[in-house]
């Protein structure tokens, strides 16, 4: 049901205007009195003498009252009664009804009835809403990017994670999922280059990631973005153990990106250490959004500002001993958030994009699992966290060899997170070529 926002109920839906509405019908439902102080009704019929008024006034009113049984109104004027107080209960709701929904009262944001201060319920909607739900019709696919190392331990989760890609791009729901490249920053090629799209670019210099070899993602991403021929408007940047559980729609709109908030991310807990790269003349500390940089999908324009300030805060984070000691293996996080926030670039934070099991029990709505936690229980479905269990799935377990094929599933108890993990590398390893050839 739409009204018009210029229609005539538009117009009549504020309480005034229904009001007014209403002792119009009246009128025309109700006969009208005779005032004997007011000039004549009957101008034909002389005055008559004051003594006389009221037999008159009874007897020109006694058809109608004998119509009605005794003073009553006739069936067309309560017929005509009836509607008007139909009428006036439903503008009466809907005009309440449209206050409710937009807050009540005579506040900005709408259109101003004519005439008055009262605001019309009848309200355009948004251009952004406009356009983003215009959007959601478009195919808007956005290029899946992946940082990688040639190890064994990157090499399998990137098989799998691949192979979960492809089966939801080829959904119907998958229509979003574009293009994929493994951004393999090991300076060289490997043998999974004819089985995964693959662009090799470099690491950085030698000794200058300090052990930490996450340090090469952004550099990585700086390359790719400048040397790569991406077709897409849009890239998520994913990881190797990333699993899709249903095809991923495009979350971001135009210039506000979509990404993750992760619970450890706190910038405001450590907003001594992140003000020295986001100063407090840039804006307060909320500016810096609790994330990192994956999973985030974001418009190339936006990434190719953002790539090589991210990259530089990474190596000035991890050269000073107080951001480095504070962040531990999150540092990169904090810098790509931090990064963004320098830009004036802020995140759409959806906690749907992905879980974490063990401490994500149930899939919900989610679109990727992210099995960075080792999944440790008892026979009984206990969880045993940062105790080697009876049952354990950890991919840590497999630094130098893929996974077996055809691993154990979780005792009874295990929530339905960790079972959907494993049921998912079982089949995924079950259909790859030369899986226990570690390839």
């Amino acid at each position: 049901f739409v009204i018009p926002e210029n229609g005539y109920l538009a117009s009549l839906a504020s309480p005034d205007r229904a009001l007014s509405f209403f002792s119009i019908l009246l009128r025309f439902s109700l006969p009208s009195p005779i005032d004997p102080k007011r000039q004549n009704p009957y101008p034909l019929i002389p005055n008559p003498p004051s003594g006389e008024r009221k037999n008159l006034q009874r007897a020109m009113h006694a058809p109608a009252r004998k119509a009605a049984g005794g003073g009553g109104r006739g069936p067309v004027a309560s017929a005509l009664l009836l509607l008007a107080v139909g009428v006036f209960a439903f503008l009466i709701s809907y005009s309440v009804l449209a206050m409710v929904l937009r807050g009540g009262g005579n506040g900005g944001g709408g259109t101003t009835g004519v005439g008055t201060g009262a605001r019309d319920p009848v309200v355009r909607m948004p251009e952004w809403m406009r356009a983003a739900g215009g959007a959601r019709g478009q195919r808007r696919p956005f290029h899946v990017a992946l940082t990688a190392t040639d190890a064994p331990y990157s090499r399998w989760q990137c098989r799998v994670m691949y192979f979960w890609y492809k089966r939801m791009q080829a959904r119907p729901e998958g229509a979003d999922m574009g293009g994929f490249t493994r951004v393999l920053h090991s300076g060289k090629p490997d043998g999974l280059m004819d089985e995964i799209p693959t662009f090799v670019v470099s690491p950085l210099p030698a000794g200058k990631d300090r052990g930490y070899i996450v340090l090469n993602r952004p550099w990585a991403f700086v390359q790719w973005l400048q040397q790569a021929k991406i077709e897409e408007e849009y890239i998520l940047m994913a990881e190797p153990d990333h699993i899709f559980v249903k095809p991923l729609p495009n979350l971001a709109f135009d210039n506000d990106p979509a990404a993750f908030p992760f619970f450890y991310i706190t910038p405001s807990e450590h907003e001594k250490i992140i003000r020295k790269y986001y100063p407090e003349e840039r804006g307060p500390i909320t500016n810096v959004d609790p994330i990192g940089n994956s999973p985030v999908i974001i418009k190339k324009t936006l990434l190719e500002k953002i790539a090589p300030t991210w990259m530089n805060v990474s190596l000035q984070m991890k050269e000073d001993q107080e951001t480095d000691k504070a962040f531990g293996w999150v540092l990169e996080m904090y810098a790509y958030a931090v990064a963004s926030a320098l830009h004036g670039v802020q995140h759409i934070l959806r906690k749907d994009f992905m879980i974490q099991p063990p401490f994500d029990k149930k899939l919900d709505n989610t679109f990727i699992i992210h099995f960075t936690y080792g999944c440790d229980y008892t026979l009984k479905g206990v969880l045993t966290y940062g105790k080697i269990g009876e049952w354990r799935f950890d991919k840590r377990s497999y630094q130098d060899r893929p996974p077996p094929r055809n691993l154990t599933l979780p005792p009874p108890g295990v929530p339905e997170s960790v079972v959907t993990l494993v049921k998912r590398v079982n089949e995924a390893t079950a259909n790859l070529p030369r899986w226990d050839d570690g390839l």
